[in-house]
């Protein structure tokens, strides 16, 4: 997606000519929920950011065009319902390593709690804390990196040029928790083995199924039965598995290997593989030191700031980008952007 933000820049120009020659009427059809989901960026601390898109982001027609096999799928899709399809765009991959961990345990009152760590090493620490409220499907909070975008090093979206540009976010999530109790997040897997389906289903790149599952899974059992109705391919050229938990305490890593959905019961994921058979256990040394101090903890009743406490003790100084408790019964997180575990943002489903 490194070419994407020349073209999105032709789109923001676009919107802003069409709102001076168009009717306001137009204007408010086309590009009135892209608009007010711009105006609602705001900067929360040096590096983070928060944006609410309440209304359609294109996911249903995203979906009906087909989907998308890789990054530079998504982005064309983007940069055509950003411009109200004004603007064409063919976009090229943009290449990432990151670890992370993952834990769900019971809390003393008997609901679940799920923690999240991403673990990432960049110079130029960028987050965004996405609030979605789409028309068909289910409202959640997700958080994405902003290189991810591709929109270069000086990006940050604190004009209204470059707060339109960020409303592609909604499309790269790497972990979020829906109005359902669904909790997803993406994890680097043990290898180098890149998932490509080739079936005749619909395409789906590693963060657009995350989109997926927060917008229309309320459970573990429909998360998986959903992605068992998509072809799924790698983003960033990486392996990848999916930590997904829901309010039942049902806690599963999804994996793909030659080809093949694996789905295995687990509390705790890291970056190597899970699933048993020829791969299993692959992955670094690091990685499974994170999972077996997270595994201790697998039948603890762990409240919210114990949870944070267990993700603290894997996270890494220069390293972990953010950590993420969800209360998943009340429907809450806290969030702690590079190990502020002092000083948490915090939000709800119900009410920010």
């Amino acid at each position: 997606m490194k070419k994407s933000a020349k073209t999105v820049l032709i789109v923001v120009s676009i919107i802003l000519v069409s709102a001076i020659v168009l009717s306001a009427s137009f204007v408010a059809t086309v590009f009135g929920d892209k608009l007010k989901a711009a105006n609602s960026v705001e900067k929360l601390s040096e590096g983070l950011y928060y944006m609410e898109y309440d209304g359609d982001y294109g996911f249903d027609e995203f979906l009906l065009d087909g989907g998308a096999k890789n990054q530079g799928d998504v982005a064309s899709y983007i940069v055509n319902f950003l411009s109200g399809g004004f603007v064409e765009f063919e976009g090229e991959e943009v290449a990432f390593n990151f670890g992370c961990s993952t834990l769900t345990t019971k809390q003393t009152d008997g609901s679940y709690v799920m923690g999240r760590n991403f673990d990432y090493t960049g110079d130029n620490p960028r987050a965004m804390i996405i609030h979605t409220k789409p028309e068909n499907g289910y409202e959640s909070y997700s958080t994405t990196w902003i290189d991810f975008l591709g929109f270069g090093n000086d990006f940050v979206p604190e004009n209204m040029k470059d707060k339109y540009m960020s409303l592609a976010t909604v499309y790269v999530p790497l972990d979020g928790i829906n109005e359902k109790g669904l909790c997803v997040a993406d994890l680097i897997n043990g290898d180098s083995e890149l998932t490509s389906q080739n079936t005749d289903k619909v395409d789906l790149t590693t963060t657009t199924a995350i989109r997926l599952l927060l917008d229309k899974a309320a459970n573990v059992d429909e998360a998986i039965k959903l992605l068992q109705q998509y072809d799924m391919h790698s983003d960033i050229g990486r392996s990848h598995h999916l930590s997904i938990s829901d309010s039942t305490g049902s806690s599963v890593v999804v994996e793909y290997i030659n080809g093949e959905m694996i789905v295995t019961d687990t509390p705790v994921v890291t970056n190597h593989y899970l699933s048993e058979g020829k791969k299993f256990g692959i992955g670094n040394e690091e990685s499974h030191k994170r999972y077996d101090t997270l595994m201790k903890k697998r039948d603890d009743t762990l409240s919210t700031k114990d949870m944070a406490n267990a993700m603290e003790s894997v996270s890494y100084e220069n390293e972990t980008q953010w950590s993420i408790v969800y209360d998943i019964e009340k429907l809450e997180l806290d969030f702690y952007f590079q190990r502020q575990f002092d000083n948490p943002f915090e939000f709800s489903i119900e009410n920010r």
